[in-house]
């Protein structure tokens, strides 16, 4: 990996375009990201924190069924 200054020109870690193929490349630890890729991951979390989330009420056992359940470990 190329370091800052030098003459080789610096890529994305992640879709290996080249700093004047982007607006922005982001230094970290080794690794480079740019602008474009930020803007698909933001989507992907946005997408994903936007989905409802499915919650199926219908398969939690019944109050007697756990009762029963914990009946047989619980002494007293």
């Amino acid at each position: 990996v190329a370091k800052f200054g030098e003459s080789e020109l610096l890529k994305c870690s992640f879709c290996g375009k080249t700093q004047k193929q982007v607006k922005k490349l982001i230094a970290g630890p080794g690794v480079y990201i740019c602008d474009e890729c930020i803007d698909l991951c933001n989507e992907i979390i946005e997408e994903e924190l936007s989905e409802p989330t499915e919650t199926s009420l219908g398969d939690l056992p019944r109050p007697r069924e756990i009762y029963a359940f914990l009946d047989d470990y619980i002494v007293g």
